[in-house]
């Protein structure tokens, strides 16, 4: 699964499917991680092992939402085992994956309202594995910003499509110096800051798949998906669905 040049890993994918697995390998990568928003872990595993075969590895993560819908920070958890609901707090969240010795990562950082700003990444570092320093969703001064915030803090960093359309898997990747065949792999990588680069693509098709990936932003945050998310509590990581047999109840904020 590697060469010479290392392990290159989008290290922060949406979406799944077949077209997306033969996109990723011919963008030249070796893996990617799988993480779609408002999924439950097993089922993100079950596609995981679906879809990985000897040619590309498919490694599950959750994106937790902490916080609220209006305030809410996002967190990169790569090797859990158990669920972790959405929408409870950034301690809750965090204390569930250092229970897990998961490895955490900071996505988008001080982008909007759904990342964790500089003083409180700063205030987290030592809890905290790496900061996306290329997000292929953003613009590059927002990327720039995310590379200040690493080098102040001294905190390795990462790069990723972010993709939540299928064309902008592999625009943007992590190339490890080491080889990273499994999950169990790629957390000891992240834990122990083994040496990385961030490495994305150029040109005016880079530049299309970032407006494309930026304009899916109002579709995300469209009023019906948040009435949806906060009116019902069946959503499937809703803090109050029954699959958590209320674990998450003492720091839920919904």
């Amino acid at each position: 699964m590697t060469d010479a040049e290392g392990t290159r890993i989008d290290l922060h994918t949406k979406v799944i499917s077949d077209s997306v697995i033969e996109r990723a390998k011919e963008r030249g990568l070796d893996a990617i991680v799988y993480a779609p928003h408002f999924t439950r872990l097993p089922q993100i595993k079950t596609a995981a092992e679906q879809y990985s075969d000897s040619e590309l590895l498919v490694i599950p993560a959750r994106e937790v939402f902490t916080g609220d819908w209006k305030n809410r920070r996002h967190l990169l958890a790569i090797g859990l085992d158990d669920p972790v609901a959405d929408f409870i707090t950034f301690e809750g969240a965090m204390a569930e994956f250092e229970r897990q010795d998961a490895a955490v990562v900071i996505p988008h950082p001080a982008f909007m309202n759904v990342s964790l700003t500089h003083p409180e990444i700063r205030a987290h570092a030592a809890r905290l594995d790496a900061v996306e320093t290329y997000c292929a969703k953003l613009f590059p001064y927002q990327n720039r910003r995310g590379q200040r915030i690493a080098a102040a803090l001294d905190l390795p960093g990462f790069g990723s499509s972010y993709a939540h359309l299928p064309g902008t898997v592999g625009e943007a990747w992590t190339r490890f110096d080491r080889e990273i065949d499994s999950t169990d792999a790629l957390v000891t990588a992240l834990r122990e800051g083994a040496p990385r680069q961030a490495v994305h693509r150029n040109g005016l098709g880079h530049r299309a798949r970032r407006l494309l990936e930026y304009g899916h932003l109002g579709y995300e945050n469209s009023w019906e998906k948040i009435d949806r998310l906060l009116l019902s509590c069946d959503e499937p990581t809703h803090p109050r669905n029954l699959v958590y047999e209320g674990r998450f109840n003492d720091v839920r904020v919904y």
